[in-house]
Order: structure tokens, then C-alpha cells, then sequence
């Protein structure tokens, strides 16, 4: 059992920690949000640096595609009332012109990011927390899996193969990738697939 400390202003938990508010409303969300309380993770080097490992490999693909994107490391993505969400890392790829210059991502408005990125270590990602936002993909990498959903009319469905990039073996490459970026370094990682002729 973790005992913590909490008021509005601090909450002491050990690296590597996740607290969860569970049977709380909407508004205590909205609270807590804004207290940056809603949900408190004092992240592992190991969850820090895969994801963004992660995040670098998918830039990769797209500056060699020739695409233009945002990328958002972590985000509060929500639609009041009905859901929220704090992926690790999401991309703004074929909508990213509808969210330049926002300081506020409104769901309700806005489309949601194309890819939203979660890595487990000291907690399993919920997929259908993520069902009410519709995001086209997710992505959780977890004990060195990468699993691929898409969204469709009757929710998320798992998937050999991503929408963004039909054409890679994602599921492959990016767990060899992540996995020697952890074990030999990012830099060596990222310049070793960036050589690669083509990403099959």
C-alpha cells in the first residue's frame, strides 16, 4: 500500500507511481485538472525515454515522406463533460492546420490528433477510455510489443498494420528501435533507422 501526502497543492509518491482518482465527477475532474492533479505520474527513465524514442522514430518517417505534422508530448485532450484523456505523446498530421496557434485543444471544435502514443510500465492504458474522442490511431507500446488499434464505427480494433504508414512494419521495426535505443543509446538508435534505404 503507497502512502501518500495531498492537498491542493502537492502530492509526494515515489518515482515511478501513478495515483488514480477513481468514483470522482466531472467537475472534480475539471478540479483537479486544473490544480495539474488529475492524474500525477513521477515517470520512470525507462517511460521517458521510450516514448520518446517513439516519438523521434515516427518524426523520422515523416520528414522522409515529406510531411508536415505537430507533435504534443503529453496533452490534455477532452470533450467536456464525456471524456478526457492524457496520451504520452499524439500527432497532428493530416488535420494539424485546424490546431496551429491554439493554446487549447477543444475536441468539441477541434479533430482529434491522427496518432495518439502511450507507453505501459507502471500502468496499462485503457483503450476504450479513448473511444468517446475517436482518435484515428493508438499506439501502446508495452514490454517491448508494440500494439497498433484503429478506430472504427464499433470502436478500436487491433490491428497488424497502421493507417499513417501502411507500408512499414511498424510493429517490427519500432520495438527493435526502441529496445536498442534503451540498451545502446538514442543517438545510435535514431541514426541507425534513419539510414535504413526504406522502412519494410
Amino acid at each position: 500500500m503507497l502512502l501518500i501526502t495531498l492537498n491542493e497543492n502537492t502530492l509526494s509518491l515515489s518515482p515511478g507511481s501513478q495515483v488514480i482518482f477513481p468514483h470522482q465527477t466531472w467537475e472534480d475532474y475539471e478540479r483537479l485538472l486544473s490544480l495539474r492533479l488529475q492524474r500525477l505520474m513521477s515517470p520512470l527513465p525507462s517511460h521517458g525515454k521510450r516514448i520518446n524514442l517513439l516519438s523521434d522514430l515516427v518524426k523520422i518517417i515523416l520528414r522522409r515522406q515529406g510531411k508536415d505534422w505537430e507533435c504534443f508530448d503529453p496533452i490534455t485532450l477532452k470533450i467536456t463533460g464525456e471524456a478526457g484523456v492524457e496520451p504520452d505523446s499524439c500527432f497532428y498530421i493530416d488535420n494539424r492546420e485546424a490546431i496551429l496557434g491554439k493554446e487549447r485543444i477543444d475536441l468539441t471544435v477541434d479533430p482529434p490528433p491522427d496518432l495518439a502514443i502511450e507507453v505501459d510500465f507502471t500502468s496499462l492504458t485503457d483503450v476504450e477510455a479513448y473511444q468517446l474522442l475517436k482518435i484515428p490511431e493508438l499506439w501502446v507500446y508495452r514490454r517491448e510489443e508494440l500494439k497498433i488499434y484503429l478506430f472504427r464505427e464499433d470502436g478500436y480494433q487491433e490491428s497488424e498494420n497502421s493507417r499513417l504508414f501502411p507500408d512499414i512494419n511498424i510493429k517490427k521495426l519500432f520495438p527493435y528501435y526502441v529496445e536498442l535505443g534503451w540498451n545502446q543509446g538514442s543517438s545510435l538508435a535514431l541514426r541507425q533507422f534513419e539510414a535504413l534505404e526504406n522502412f519494410s
